[in-house]
């Protein structure tokens, strides 16, 4: 959610501040700031609400703020109304002793607020942050402690998320982090030293990066970085190298990220899928290389069943992928929303595998799922798209999907490599379990092969969908109606529009429409129909053709060769022929072009949609 960037180094802080923040801007916000220090000078700290563009004009691009120390924030409004006073950096007092940012969420903030209230703190703000910045302040002067043992003190006290970072006026040429919960990154040059919630902030500077775990604290100086554990314990960590360079991270000549990265599925999937395979040379066919995702065929021979749990999009991937493992595994498959997981009095079987998929590997619900999982005895295995991140840390095994920086809020190539990671697993265990051939694993890999081709000439045949966004952008209610992987494919076509044009949209199980919901739909009902498996194909014409009767709009997105549809649909849009258990990585692509050109039609922040953020760190 939030963005935290810091600096300190020979160069002016604020303009490395601010571009750090734009490259945060994805991850959703209301206001941002910054506080800068030169020498041993009070910090100067520059607040405004609404775009980062007016805390540019503010400094006038960083011309006005001179110090070669800071800290910067972006925020989005948990504690408080979005609001200059609101926004962060957050002072400790006029003195300010400690200046400092936070990701997050502190729950008991109003216990500690009391707290200080009665030890002679007053408040200017509503945010839990500025309880934080004076409870630093309060241990650091009380008992006359250092820096990290402040810190350390607070972080004992307060019960929820952050990421922290620190300024305090004894100590000008350093910064001071803490973490639990909300991500971290520090990169470190030759004497320079970057601080970011996100690595594209700092990616123009550094490609070497340093991960700080939960529960565990930094000193920042110029060139140099020290970790600490909750004791106090000097700790060593090894440095990872991010393999994506910074113009991954730009637009690249598309007028918007999100634009650009469904035009990267082609190669996000390909790179994915030659992930876990592996084509000889020698003319052999392509086979599953099982020390990508980090298990024996014996370990995976000996899963009862999977759970999948995830939010959101990764949560869709699980939909569709359960279809896929129960059919070419015939393991059972729960897909769990993580948000409901982690507080369910389930019973959970310890020869399951949990399969936690996370696009950032920092998603809270899906972290806290992730440990009730191995609380539990699960196994887990973590599908997630960023390296060294709190998820792929602590889950048993690890599968990286490799879509690279995803910029947009709304999720296209991530999704894509997700879902192709599931399929490869599916295939894993149903070869593992006996129930497929090696020679059938390998015709399904070869179809998995020619995706990449398939999704490009989707892509070729955008402008058809661009007319017919543009003619539907005004409507109120949109319904999506499949069955089985189609159904899946619904959902995220459905949240795809809704999150991005603001239109109301739902996915329905075909079946279920004359179980209530088909009392919805009026004269001209824009209704949208995925027809991509053979077996219920008519099954849900047939639904089609109840909407058809009661005055709906109909369009069809179905296989080339299945042009019967055309009978019933008003308007039609046709992917390649592949797979019916792979049909939800082509289905999927003019599903989210129409949410795509829907939200351009109307005008709308398409890489920024209002109240959303790209990683979502609080519960």
């Amino acid at each position: 959610m939030c963005g935290i960037v810091g600096y300190i180094g020979r160069h002016q802080a604020s303009k490395v501040l601010l571009d750090g923040l734009t490259k945060l801007e994805y991850r959703g916000y209301d206001s941002a700031g910054i506080a800068v220090r030169d020498g041993d000078k009070d910090p100067e700290v520059i607040r405004a609400k609404g775009k980062l563009s007016f805390l540019k004009e503010k400094t006038n691009d960083g011309e006005s703020v001179h110090g070669t120390v800071g800290i910067g924030h972006t925020r989005w409004a948990t504690h408080g109304e979005p609001s200059e006073n609101n926004a962060h950096p957050h002072v400790s007092g006029p003195d300010m002793n400690v200046v400092a940012v936070h990701n997050g969420i502190i729950e008991n903030y109003q216990e500690l607020r009391d707290k200080l209230i009665r030890n002679g703190y007053t408040f200017y703000s509503q945010t839990d942050t500025e309880v934080a910045v004076k409870l630093i302040d309060y241990y650091y002067k009380k008992y006359k402690m250092g820096p990290i043992d402040a810190i350390n003190k607070t972080m004992v006290r307060v019960r929820g998320s952050y990421a922290l970072a620190v300024m305090f006026k004894d100590y000008p040429d350093e910064i001071y982090v803490a973490r639990n919960g909300s991500p971290m990154v520090i990169g470190v040059t030759d004497g320079e030293t970057y601080i970011a919630s996100d690595v594209p902030a700092i990616l123009s500077y550094t490609r070497n990066v340093y991960y700080i775990d939960n529960l565990e604290m930094a000193r920042i100086r110029a060139g140099e970085v020290t970790f600490f554990n909750l004791d106090g314990d000097e700790v060593q960590k090894e440095s990872v190298e991010i393999k994506w360079d910074a113009a991954a991270a730009e637009k690249g000549g598309y007028e918007h990220f999100m634009m650009k990265e469904i035009h990267e599925q082609p190669t996000a999937v390909e790179q994915t899928i030659h992930a876990m395979v592996e084509v000889p040379d020698n003319g052999d066919r392509p086979r599953l290389n099982l020390e990508a995702i980090g298990f024996t065929k014996e370990e995976l021979a000996a899963i009862s069943q999977v759970y999948v749990v995830a939010c959101g999009s990764a949560a869709h991937v699980g939909f569709a992928s359960q279809y896929v493992i129960e059919d070419l595994a015939h393991l059972p498959v729960r897909v769990e929303y993580a948000s409901e997981f982690r507080y369910r009095e389930m019973p959970l079987d310890p020869d399951a595998l949990a399969i936690i998929i996370s696009q950032s590997g920092e998603t809270a619900d899906t972290l806290e799922g992730l440990r009730k999982a191995k609380a539990n005895g699960v196994k887990t295995l973590a599908i997630v798209n960023v390296v060294g991140s709190t998820i792929a840390r602590e889950a048993d095994h690890v599968f990286y999907t490799l879509a690279g920086p995803e910029i947009a809020v709304a999720t296209t190539k991530a999704y894509s490599a997700q879902l192709i990671a599931m399929d490869l697993i599916a295939l894993a265990l149903g070869q593992a379990k006996g129930c497929l051939d090696d020679n059938t694993v390998s015709t399904y890999v070869e179809e998995l092969l020619t995706l990449p081709k398939k999704i490009e000439r989707i892509l070729e045949d955008k402008e058809r969908l661009q007319w017919f966004a543009a003619k539907y952008a005004g409507e109120q209610d949109i319904f999506f109606i499949g069955r089985g992987i189609d159904y899946a494919i619904c959902m995220e076509g459905s949240l795809k529009l809704k999150e991005i044009s603001y239109i109301h949209s739902e996915a329905y199980a075909a079946g279920e429409l004359k179980h209530g919901t088909i009392s919805l739909v009026e004269e001209g009902t824009l209704v949208i129909g995925v027809l991509t498996q053979p077996k219920l194909f008519e099954k849900t014409l047939s639904n089609m053709v109840e909407v058809k009767a009661r005055g709906g709009y109909l369009m069809g997105l179905t296989n080339y060769g299945n042009y019967s549809i055309e009978d019933t649909a008003d308007f039609t849009v046709y992917i390649p022929q592949t797979d019916p258990h792979f049909a939800a990585s082509l289905a999927v692509v003019p599903l989210q072009l129409m949410g795509y050109y829907v939200s351009v039609a109307k005008g709308l922040d398409v890489d920024k949609p209002r109240n959303l953020a790209k990683s979502v760190t609080v519960e």
